[in-house]
């Protein structure tokens, strides 16, 4: 994660995808009418959740394990004006006492979590009783020959991915962590992608090849996911986007 993430946060604070759209309009929306005083926003990396809470809650915590990433975020939230707490570690260990939050956020990050149940456990324990976990990540795929071939290419792109759940993996880690699911949403997003490749600092090489496992992989896998070919090359593919609202009994 730190080699990964450290050498292109600043691509992450200027990426369209995790800037907006409806996926975080959706979270902010559900935040705001939970009216909470004190947010901790957990694998910030850009900071653009973290910002979006900041005009929701007089307290906003943005949390990540990577320095250069956190330091990218607070440059985001500072020059846009706003104000937040920006503190480095491991989501499995969270550095917050027990209920210290009213809401915990946490946007486009699990697939590259270790250990899901530990660290949804964690966000449990900094939650205060009755407060709300606000998770947005890569919706896993029902197939198991599509979902082998997307890990494959998120992989290929990005070696800090783990993997991405289904739905019911989700509601599985959050029940067995005492969260009670209160409102979901699956909502798709675009990937173009040279700017989805950009972004990781693929090698030309890299890219080929990658772009040559899209091609030769089951028209079926492709269709699956959206994926984009014009004259041979890939254009865009289209990843769909779980959110969930889970409270703590």
């Amino acid at each position: 994660m730190q080699e990964q993430f450290g050498a292109v946060a600043l691509a992450y604070v200027t990426s369209p995808g995790h800037a907006g759209g409806e996926d975080l309009a959706r979270l902010v929306a559900w935040g705001r009418a939970l009216a909470p005083n004190c947010v901790l926003d957990v694998a910030t990396g850009g900071g653009h959740t973290a910002l979006a809470l900041a005009g929701v809650a007089p307290r906003v915590t943005a949390y990540d394990v990577t320095e250069p990433m956190l330091r990218a975020a607070r440059g985001l939230v500072r020059e846009r004006g706003a104000t937040a707490t920006f503190v480095t570690g491991d989501v499995e260990a969270l550095p917050f006492r027990e209920g210290a939050f009213d809401l915990v956020t946490c946007r486009i990050a699990a697939h590259h979590f270790a250990d899901v149940a530990a660290a949804v456990r964690e966000i449990r324990r900094v939650l205060r009783s009755g407060g709300s976990l606000l998770l947005q990540d890569i919706l896993g795929h029902d197939d198991a020959e599509a979902a082998a071939f997307v890990t494959e290419v998120e992989r290929r792109r990005d070696p800090s991915h783990v993997r991405a759940y289904r739905a019911v993996e989700w509601k599985a880690f959050l029940r067995a962590a005492g969260l009670t699911v209160m409102d979901t949403a699956v909502i798709a997003k675009g990937r173009p992608w040279d700017e989805w490749t950009a972004r990781t600092r693929m090698t030309p090489e890299s890219r080929r090849e990658l772009e040559a496992f899209v091609r030769a992989a089951p028209e079926r896998c492709r269709a699956a996911f959206d994926f984009r070919l014009v004259d041979g090359r890939v254009e865009s593919f289209t990843d769909r986007m779980l959110l969930v609202r889970a409270d703590r009994d």
